[in-house]
């Protein structure tokens, strides 16, 4: 069974922020984001910004308090307030304004406050990605429908448990995609991300909601002027362990901090998103850059289990890295890696075509879902007719392109859904491209 049930109810969660101490924050830090927050906002209210800043109530009145003796905010009274509230409104003075664009111009960041990098690195080993143990029941009912090779569920299980790095290779078309989408599925539980991190005095932001699916957290009770309902720090989002999966776009520059020059705020790379979770890069081989220099950009990773970024400065820094890095490639691993670079990955599983069995058990399925009958005569022509065309080489892709061809066919000529040797020729033509020579 999973150590950690859905919910992250085995997880120990971030916890509250009991001070403005607590957080690890600067003074400044938090003062100038609540002013740039209110400044872009145009927030006006203790709980709206306590909402919006990820702090509690008392907190961010503490911030307000602080930020009124320095001059730069000041009491609008309650002629804003709303009908169900009696709530005190506050302004930026003109000095806040000033102290606003003065930090907007060092860093458009505002809202949430980040976190800083080594307390979140304390919640990585809190709910590492090496702590999930999965039993073959977990990882075959999440492989859905999928078909798999006898003995494959032996050698994924251990892999995925490790939290290891994964090669998968094959012939196209086998399922190394449904399979390592199967493996992310099976994790099934809940993690702390960090809406963004702090490294020294830079804000990093890492929640993505392309990257991040968000559970909703327990519902909040009692005065809404006081976060009662969260028992974690707000700072952070309560998500699924999340996903990135990349294939033939990824480039090198992708894994490493962005940096935009404009708003002059960083973005968090991909694997920096996936920590807790997965990383799948698909159709290795494919991309700009050659394979090897992919994997030399994992060495350190997945050997040390840290990861080195640079600010736009040059600076070089350290952040966790807890991520099950998954490559699938059509190639044979011998002809696009070195021997050392084979070496740094844990895992190597083949995944082969079906043989005919199994072959004829996803086209059955297939056939099922798709609600078009077997038709036994079909069926005899593919085997002993079209398959030894081909020296009998069958691929999981297959059964779905020939049906989905001859239901096409069908709706095209107005006929019921059906199978027949005619059909499957017609399919199997579109399957295959001769090999020919064109004039130009």
């Amino acid at each position: 069974m999973n150590d950690q049930t859905p919910g992250a109810s085995a997880i120990t969660p971030p916890p509250m922020p009991a001070s403005l101490a607590d957080t690890g924050l600067p003074m400044t830090l938090m003062r100038d984001n609540l002013l740039k927050t209110m400044f872009r906002m145009s927030l006006n209210h203790a709980s709206e910004l306590a909402r919006i800043l990820c702090l509690s109530f008392s907190q961010v009145q503490q911030l307000i308090d602080d930020a009124r003796g320095e001059h730069l905010i000041e009491a609008m009274g309650t002629m804003h307030a709303g009908a169900m509230s009696s709530e005190m409104g506050f302004q930026l003075t003109d000095a806040g304004r000033n102290r606003a664009q003065q930090a907007l111009a060092i860093s458009e960041y505002y809202g949430a406050m980040p976190v800083p990098l080594d307390a979140y690195g304390d919640q990585v080993r809190r709910q590492s990605i090496r702590k999930v143990r999965i039993t073959r029941e977990q990882l075959l009912a999440a492989m859905g429908d999928l078909i798999l090779p006898e003995g494959l569920l032996g050698d994924l299980g251990p892999a995925v448990t490790s939290g290891r790095s994964i090669l998968m290779y094959g012939p196209p078309g086998n399922g190394k995609s449904s399979i390592s989408n199967g493996i992310r599925d099976a994790m099934g539980d809940n993690i702390y991300v960090p809406r963004a991190v702090l490294h020294a005095g830079q804000i990093i932001s890492v929640y993505d909601p392309i990257v991040h699916r968000m559970v909703e957290p327990p519902k909040q009770s009692g005065n809404a002027l006081r976060v009662t309902g969260l028992r974690y720090d707000p700072r952070y989002v309560l998500c699924e362990r999340p996903t990135v999966i990349t294939g033939g776009e990824l480039k090198l520059d992708m894994l490493e901090l962005k940096y935009n020059a404009v708003s002059r705020t960083y973005q968090a790379p991909l694997q920096f998103k996936a920590t807790g979770g997965v990383f799948i890069v698909d159709d290795l081989g494919r991309q700009e850059e050659p394979p090897q220099a992919l994997i030399n950009r994992w060495i350190v990773p997945l050997e040390m289990n840290y990861d080195i970024l640079s600010l736009n400065s040059g600076e070089k820094f350290i952040v966790p890295f807890d991520t099950l890095v998954i490559f699938s490639t059509n190639f044979h691993p011998n002809d696009i890696f070195d021997q050392a670079a084979l070496r740094r990955i844990f895992f190597k599983i083949k995944i082969d075509g079906p043989n005919q069995a199994d072959f004829l058990k996803i086209f059955a399925l297939v056939a099922r879902k798709r609600r078009i009958p077997l038709n036994e005569e079909a069926l005899i022509h593919l085997l002993q007719t079209k398959y030894p065309t081909i020296d009998n080489v069958y691929s999981n892709y297959q059964p779905v392109f020939l049906i989905d061809q001859m239901i096409a066919i069908c709706n095209f000529e107005g006929r019921p859904h059906h199978m027949s040797p005619e059909l499957i020729d017609r399919a199997w033509k579109n399957m295959f491209v001769r090999d020919e020579d064109i004039l130009r």
